[in-house]
């Protein structure tokens, strides 16, 4: 198995040393160049295009040999791949440049709706191409004159109001002084492939290289430029890349590059690099440039940045862990409130039976919630009247649970003081909430029911039970309905009564059997109140399947409680 290098320092090293075996191995089939001596007269040592000559006794400005010394340049131009026109110089009074006549051109469009410069001969430039002067195009051409230094991929954006609208292109001159005259070509800034390319590459995060190994010469496309926070032309090194790489994937790109430098195609890999203080996850896929003696002359990357879709991954796992903890912290929290309310809420006892009672209860958590703050009691006092009571302390979860157990132990504790009445008990416990700066409001009926069957209640903000006698279910009163409990201090709660007679069906009940998101509660109420109505001649037990029996589990968007008394 090859060594892998697993630091930057190791795997330039590696680099370097397989660089130099494949320039040792191509060096020895190279040809060698032999520099020539430029004698004095023409630039390139050569003979004028023109055919007039060559040496320092020659001047295409001579025309006393017999022939057009411009004839051979603008014979030249229709081999020109690129707009091109032979431009004289149009001096103004003071001998200023203010414009050029095309002397001579190729066929050649710069842009589909740019005419030729060959169908311009004679004609002013600023006549033909009337963006120019915005451009600052004849000012670079007369500097060409006066300078003679030759203008390099001058950007112009070109704009020009037509006939069928508005059109504009980025047009790159070059130009030469030509004895007292300009050559120059144009042609677009990109050509069509190229701003496919290019979008290409931005839409992708995308960007490809290649590195000659043997000239040691490095070109990269702009978009591996935009991904490395590059300017054009400031390309990295292999290794550059080495050193930008983050140490933990170190061994990952020395991977691809030992099997790209072996002449093989490795898989792609996903490798993180350090870029302007940012951390950035590139997909490399690589290819190596064989010559024809077997040997990698040049290595090609192409590059797509990841580091988008990795971030989201990241927040996705994170969050999705973070839910997975939630909910395993919100079940244990149910387990353990479902224990606690188990634990705390009451059975009925047999003392209820005896006194001509049958009492069924039920407590129906929500299905999406945890369990929350419902609770009744329903016991014997010892002066022989029966307590009935059922509340709601807002919330769900342990905190609603124990505020349940709080209120529920302080009316177990109240209840016991002798000669009290629901009015009373409701007025303490309200008092008791209201004194704890913690403490939430909840809502509550308590009532009493004496030997004589009389129910007397009173109510904090509860929904009124609901009576089924002779067929027919209805709510009680509610006139002397109070403020929740812990919501208003000093409040006398008031009592009503109401006398049960054999064979009636009392159910009390906790808001999240009748709250609907949506609708108005007095709907929900009229609903329950129908389905009771269907109970007639049940027992207490019989009648709560009947009723949880009716109602779909998904319904319920809150915890509810259920508790319904038969009077024998």
């Amino acid at each position: 198995m090859p060594f892998t290098p697993r630091n930057p320092e190791t795997l330039k090293q590696l680099i370097a040393r397989e660089v130099e075996g494949l320039r040792a191995a191509a060096s020895c089939h190279a040809g060698v160049r032999i520099a020539p001596e430029v004698p004095y007269g023409t630039p390139d040592g050569g003979a004028c295009p023109c055919g007039g000559g060559e040496g320092p006794g020659h001047s295409c400005g001579d025309a006393g040999n017999g022939h057009d010394p411009w004839a051979c340049v603008c014979a030249t131009l229709p081999a020109i791949p690129a707009s091109a026109a032979l431009l004289v110089p149009v001096p103004d009074g003071s001998g200023r440049t203010v414009d050029f006549t095309i002397r001579a051109g190729n066929h050649v469009r710069a842009a589909e709706w740019l005419e030729a410069p060959d169908g311009h001969t004679g004609r002013r430039l600023l006549e033909v191409q009337p963006g120019a002067a915005a451009g600052g195009l004849i000012d670079a051409l007369s500097d060409v004159l006066s300078g003679g230094r030759a203008l390099h991929s001058y950007a112009m954006d070109y704009t020009e109001q037509r006939t069928d609208g508005l059109h504009r292109t980025q047009l790159l001159y070059d130009a030469a002084s030509c004895g007292g005259n300009v050559l120059a070509t144009w042609r677009p800034a990109r050509n069509p492939t190229e701003l496919l390319s290019l979008d290409a590459q931005y839409i992708a995060s995308m960007g490809w290289g290649t590195w000659d190994l043997l000239s040691g010469r490095v070109t990269w496309s702009e978009g591996l430029a935009s991904i490395f926070r590059r300017e054009a032309g400031q390309t990295l090194s292999l290794a550059d890349l080495c050193d930008a790489v983050l140490l933990e994937d170190v061994w990952r790109f020395g991977k691809l590059l030992t099997g790209l430098l072996d002449g093989e195609e490795p898989p792609g890999a996903e490798i993180r690099f350090s870029v302007s203080g940012e951390v950035l996850t590139l997909h490399l896929v690589g290819h190596p440039v064989i010559a024809t003696d077997g040997l990698p002359w040049a290595v090609q990357l192409i590059a797509r940045d990841l580091s988008a879709q990795v971030r989201s991954r990241q927040r996705l796992a994170a969050t999705r862990l973070r839910t997975e903890r939630l909910a395993e912290e919100a079940a244990a929290e149910r387990r353990v409130a479902s224990v606690l309310r188990e634990a705390l809420l009451p059975t009925h006892s047999t003392e209820l039976a005896e006194a001509g009672f049958s009492v069924a209860t039920a407590y129906l958590p929500a299905e999406s919630e945890a369990v929350g703050g419902d609770w009744y009691k329903c016991r014997r006092l010892p002066d022989g009247r029966i307590l009935l009571a059922i509340g709601d302390a807002s919330g769900h979860g342990l905190g609603a649970v124990a505020r349940m157990a709080q209120q529920r132990h302080a009316l177990a504790g109240l209840a016991h003081a002798p000669g009290t009445d629901a009015g009373q008990l409701t007025t303490w416990l309200n008092e008791l909430l209201c004194a704890d700066s913690a403490a939430e409001t909840a809502t509550g009926i308590i009532g009493h029911i004496d030997g004589q069957r009389t129910l007397r209640w009173a109510c904090a903000g509860h929904p009124a039970p609901l009576l089924l006698r002779d067929g027919r279910a209805s709510a009680l009163g509610t006139g002397h309905r109070g403020p929740l409990f812990g919501l208003v201090p000093g409040h006398a709660y008031e009592t009503a009564e109401v006398r049960l007679l054999p064979g009636d069906l009392l159910l009390l009940y906790t808001d999240g059997m009748v709250e609907r998101r949506g609708e108005d509660i007095t709907c929900g109420i009229d609903a329950l109140a129908d389905v009771l109505g269907t109970c007639t001649g049940l027992g207490a037990q019989e009648a709560l399947d009947h009723i949880m029996g009716s109602y779909a589990v998904t319904e319920h968007e809150d915890d509810t409680c259920l508790v319904v008394v038969r009077i024998g």
